[in-house]
This record gives structure tokens, sequence and C-alpha cells, in this order.
């Protein structure tokens, strides 16, 4: 099955990108979420992930072309023997004009006049795999416009609308309202002014790509490692996501296929993106699964279909690193508590919180340092100004903006706590991109970034971290809002916490916590004499990843936003 490769849209008022470099070549596999290429727009440079598995057949567009969002970049063919077409002309020319592609869910569908455009479910966010389509505000014969409204849909972080990508007529719909669709999916087409609309059936999900294949011709016993007693029942089909990981069509395949259970997937340590099961990885699994038990010998009563790939002959892969899975409840766990206990399954957004904070942990070797601060000035400034500052704002004033002036200022005397790593190399990051963390109605976290936030005054941060934190609250934040930070801020203070060590936010390599404000009796020293004084104090951590942070510059760090917060009173602030 042919799958299209499109020019991302990265942000509302981004409408082309420019191809910065091609990192496959056609005929090389790729596996879903592989990166294809990068690509840069007016507002950040990107990589672009495959959709899906399968053979990259055709590239459409060259390095250093200016290709407009949705536009048909490369093909990709999910077919084992796919064959690759010849390259395009490398004149500088515009991309060629995709040819229109058969619907995935009708076998022989005419094909529309004029050049078909299709509408992918977008990519809302590095752990976004998927989005729920809430409402199609056109239907198959309408004319829209560039960048006019076709539907809403909705993922776990974020409710949007999904704008068009050309000037048309939406010839057909492929999914339906109240369909979860996975990101890089044709959702819709669209084809030229007066274009046929082809008839619609009831709109299905798009079936799985099937995979050749062949029964044994006898049964061969199996041996089966006695830990996963469960195997002795019925194995049924593999989902999508189990926890927080997503199994492409291929793994679901293979492990229906070789009798697998859903539990035993789990339990695989997965090399890919995030964590996730490859083929290389369930077919290792398969080739230490007949050998590793020598206690419990099974044979299969009926012989399981073989999928036509070739067995693994390579040696089993190094140890990876294992990533959080949620399972479902231990009966034998919970038998102990009788019923004094509930099981709450965790959402999806904590599934993706806690797999991300166990792989920072493993990532990272996270070490914290500790400051404390005067601020009784700006307490008392803050007092004094919140009144008018309201009125003529519109929002409170918090104490918030003040820490994160604080810590950017420092961050500009100190860069190299602004850095990423990327193997060998330390990434260091000319703008000051500032995380902080958002709750939501529902107790979850985001991470909102206010970008460019080292060009700010204290004015501007306070509207940019009350408007991204509101929109946040009430899910409308884009993807370009909750990506690309470079240092994180976290807050605790407003809950009572007096004192904290966060989790580094990956790829960032440091995190600020920031503790409640208390009166407490201080040592000072006046006119030579130590005398005990009624102070506002508060505690400041530093998280740092000590690959490529040392205690030095931390500590440095740390400082210098003890003395930017304890220098803010009346004649040093201006809102």
């Amino acid at each position: 099955m042919k799958v299209d490769v499109v020019m991302p849209k990265m942000g509302e008022s981004i409408q082309e990108g420019k191809i910065l470099r091609w990192l496959k070549k056609p005929g090389d596999k790729v596996e879903r979420d592989e990166i294809l290429l990068e690509i840069s727009t007016d507002k950040v440079d990107t990589e672009v992930p495959s959709p899906s598995a399968g053979i990259l057949t055709a590239i459409l567009a060259q390095e250093n072309d200016t290709v407009e969002v949705g536009k048909i970049i490369a093909e990709l063919n999910t077919d084992a023997q796919a064959s690759v077409a010849a390259p395009p002309p490398t004149a500088p020319s515009p991309a060629p004009a995709p040819q229109p592609t058969p619907a995935p869910v009708q076998a022989a569908a005419p094909s529309a006049t004029g050049n078909q455009t299709d509408v992918v479910m977008p990519k809302m966010g590095e752990s976004i795999q998927e989005g729920k389509i809430l409402r199609w505000l056109k239907k198959p014969g309408d004319s829209v416009e560039r960048d006019e409204i076709l539907l809403e849909i909705s993922t776990d972080k974020v409710d949007t609308e999904v704008p068009s990508p050309v000037a048309g007529t939406l010839t057909e719909l492929l999914a339906a309202e109240g369909d979860t669709v996975e990101v890089g999916a044709v959702i819709a087409r669209l084809g030229s002014s007066g274009a046929t609309v082809q008839s619609s059936p009831s709109i299905a999900p798009t079936p799985t790509q099937s995979i050749p294949v062949q029964s044994a011709p006898a049964p061969t016993p199996i041996q089966v490692a006695p830990v996963h007693n469960e195997q002795s029942a019925p194995i049924t089909s593999i989902p999508r996501t189990s926890g927080s990981r997503f199994y492409s069509p291929l793994v679901r395949t293979i492990a229906e296929a070789e009798g697998i259970s859903l539990q035993e997937l789990d339990a695989i340590s997965g090399t890919g993106m995030e964590g996730r099961v490859t083929k290389n990885d369930i077919l290792t699994y398969i080739g230490k699964r007949g050998s590793t038990s020598q206690t419990t010998v099974q044979s299969i009563p009926t012989p399981a279909p073989i999928i036509a790939t070739p067995t693994s002959t390579a040696a089993p892969a190094p140890a990876p690193v294992q990533t959080y899975v949620a399972k479902p409840a231990d009966s034998t766990t919970l038998a102990q508590w009788g019923q004094d206990v509930e099981v709450i399954p965790m959402d999806r957004v904590r599934q993706i919180i806690a797999d991300h904070m166990v792989r920072s942990k493993q990532t990272s070797p996270h070490v914290t340092s500790v400051g404390e601060a005067d601020v009784t000035q700006l307490v008392n400034f803050r007092e004094k100004h919140k009144a008018s500052f309201e009125q003529k704002e519109g929002f409170k004033l918090t104490l918030t903006p003040f820490f994160a002036k604080a810590i950017i200022d420092a961050v500009k005397q100190f860069p190299l706590v602004n850095v990423s790593v990327d193997g060998s190399n330390i990434i260091r990051h000319k703008k000051i991109n500032l995380s902080f963390a958002t709750v939501l109605n529902d107790g979850n976290l985001i991470v909102p970034v206010i970008k460019n936030s080292d060009m700010m005054n204290l004015g501007g941060i306070s509207r940019s971290i009350n408007d991204l934190a509101l929109r946040a609250r009430g899910k409308k934040l884009s993807p370009d809002e909750i990506s690309g930070g470079t240092i994180s801020m976290t807050n605790m203070g407003a809950w009572g916490s007096l004192f904290g060590t966060p989790v580094i936010n990956q790829p960032q390599t440091a995190i600020i916590g920031i503790y409640a404000v208390q009166k407490r009796p201080v040592v000072r020293e006046v006119n030579g004499e130590d005398l005990i004084a009624i102070r506002q104090m508060m505690y400041v951590s530093i998280t740092y990843d000590h690959r490529v942070i040392d205690g030095v510059l931390a500590s440095s760090c740390l400082r210098a936003i003890v003395q930017n917060l304890e220098k803010m009173n009346e004649s040093s602030i201006e809102l």
C-alpha cells in the first residue's frame, strides 16, 4: 500500500518549509517514526519522521527545495517487494504533482478529476501518536480555501482545528467523527475546483495492511518460559497501544502469528523510539523464547502461520534501557488487600508522564544543588503593586514571573547550563526557551514553553505565562507551544512545598525548582552587629545533568538566581 509523506504544518502561520537534508534514499527500508529528512521553516528547524514502516520508493522534492505545507514530498510502500521509482530530475522546478491514490477502504474507487491532495492527521507533539476527530466542518463537494478550517480534532494534550493545505474541492472523507486515527494517516482528499466527488460508503477504519503468510507444514514444538503461564490461554489480537507503548502493524502481526501474548509483548525491552518494540526486537525474542527454557515444553495444537520475513539469525542485541510500561493490576497482589483498595487505571497522559520520568532518570545522572534567597523586598513590591497591576493587565500579579526573570537573567550569565546532549556532542542553545510546569484541571501536568524568553522584559514574561497557562488548561495550545524548551522551571511553592528535587525534562539538562516563601528568623549583620530579623525566605534548587554540567557551573548559576531575586526591589523592577 502506498503511503504519502507530506510537508508538515509546523505552526498556524507557517505555509511552507525548506528541505535541508534527506536522511534516507529511494530503496531504503524505514521503520515507523524513523527520521526521513530535516526541514526548516521561519520558526523552527525540525526532523520529519516516517508515518509508517515500509520502503521509501520515491523522493518528490529535492534538498533546498521550498515546498508548500501539505504537498507530497515522498512516497512509501508498505509492501516488502515494492519497486523503487526513478528519481525526479534535479533541475530547479516545483515538486511533481502527485498522482491520485486509491481510497484505502474502497477496492476499486474511481479516480477523481484533477490533482489530489491528501489531508493527514497532524502530529500534535512529540509523544502524540493519534488523534480523535471531533467534528467535520466541511462535507464532500464543498469548496474550500487554503487555510480554511476543515475539521476539529482532539489529542491527549491539545484540541485544535485542522486547516486545508490547499484550495479546492473536498472530494472524499476517509474517517468519521468519533474515529481515533494514527498520526500521518490520510483522513480526507482534496481535488481541484470542480473535481468529481467520490461516492462515500459508510466510513470504516482503514484495515491494517496484511502481510503475506504461509502455514507451516507441521507444528514445531516451541519451548515456553514457565513464567508466562498465560500462554495456555487463547491468544487474542494485539492492540495498537498498551499502556504508553505503541505497537506497529508488523510487530502486532508477528506477535499474533507466533502466539505471543500481550503480556509477553509488554515485557520485551524495545530498542526503537521511546522504547518501542521493533521487528528485530520481537524476532530476537522469538529466537530466545525457543531456547531459554528447558523446564517446560509445549506443543502448539494448531500450527501458527509463519510471517514471510527472514528468521532472526543475528546475535542478540545488547540489553536496551528498560522503559516504563503500565500493566493491568495483578490479581495476586490485589488479593492481599481484599476490598480495601480501588484500582484506578492511569489515563494516557499519566502514562506518558510516567514513561518520560523513568527515561529521564535512566538517561541523566541527576544532581541537585540548593540555595536560599531573601525575597522580602520582592514580596513587599508585589503586595504594593498587585492591585494596580490587575486593574491594568486584567490578571493577577504572582511571584512566578519574577522567579522566571531571575532564572532567565542567570542563564544569560552562564549559558552552558542551557544545553542538550547529542551523543558525544554538547548542543548549546543560543536562545533561552523557558519551559514551565502547569497543572491541568484533571491533575495532570503540561509544560508550555516561553519562546525567546531572553528577549522579554518582566511585563512580557508575565503576559506569556498567564496566556500559556490559561490556554493549557483549556487544551488550546498548539504543538509549537509545548515543544522546543531549553531549560525548565517548576514552582512547587504554591502548594506549600519547602524543598524538592525535580526530574529533568528531557532532552534538557537542567530544571530550576522554586519553593514556598516563608517568614523565618535569620541572622543579619547591622552596623557590625549580628541581629535576628524576620525575613521572607525561600529555597531555590537546580537539578542538572552531571554528564555535561558540573557542580561549579550549576552552583554558580544557582547563586546568580539567588542574587537576582534578592536585588529585586522598588528601584530595580519595571512592570
